[in-house]
């Protein structure tokens, strides 16, 4: 169901996520870098209710994308490079998921880029069902595909140029690359991977919601 106003589960899921922020930015490893990263929070937050007042989202789709900014908060914390997801696994439940997978590198980046096209793709198709009326359900599939695509080398272009401007130590620490040269193709990858699977779903959802649909 699609929802403008916002109501207590709204409410409480923002207040959740600001708290979120709140612990978060208590002893982040490097605050200038977790800053950066916590800039991009603020912005998404800002479009998160500018859209919702304007076209209106189903609380699906915003509990999903606040999901991500949970995900997002925790690497900005950590600096991605560093989130201790592998040590909680031990602590938990007694398995090392790198040795389990032949990691040798952190890969809490690789999990944030690959959510960016799960979680993110029913908001955007909001937007593109909002902008193109007329457009089929494939027709949106392929266009959120492509914005999630388009978007990801963007944000690494960015990420890029803020890098140029920081000490090497900086620069590290800001995009996380851990000396992998083609960390950038492989987060893009990734989420589009990511909004390719849920794609997949949400298209055969919207055909038949579609189909039923009288003209």
């Amino acid at each position: 169901m699609i929802e403008k106003k916002f109501s207590l589960k709204h409410s409480i899921a923002l207040a959740m996520v600001l708290l979120f922020i709140i612990i978060a930015s208590i002893n982040p490893l490097e605050f200038e870098s977790y800053l950066l990263h916590q800039a991009g929070t603020i912005i998404m937050l800002v479009v998160l209710i500018i859209t919702m007042r304007k076209i209106g989202i189903s609380f699906f789709s915003f509990f999903l994308y606040l999901t991500f900014l949970f995900i997002h908060i925790i690497g900005a914390h950590y600096l991605y490079s560093y989130v201790p997801y592998n040590q909680w696994l031990l602590d938990l439940f007694a398995f090392d998921l790198n040795q389990s997978m032949g990691w040798s590198r952190n890969m809490y980046d690789r999990l944030v880029h690959f959510a960016y096209g799960v979680l993110l793709y029913p908001f955007f198709y909001r937007c593109f069902q909002v902008w193109i009326p007329s457009a089929k359900p494939f027709t949106l599939f392929l266009l959120v595909l492509q914005f999630v695509m388009a978007s990801s080398m963007i944000y690494e272009l960015l990420e890029w140029g803020l890098s140029i401007g920081l000490s090497p130590e900086d620069a590290e620490n800001y995009n996380g690359q851990q000396g992998d040269m083609w960390d950038a193709h492989k987060d893009m990858f990734l989420a589009t991977i990511g909004a390719l699977l849920m794609g997949i779903g949400y298209y055969y959802q919207m055909s038949n919601t579609h189909a039923k649909t009288p003209t």
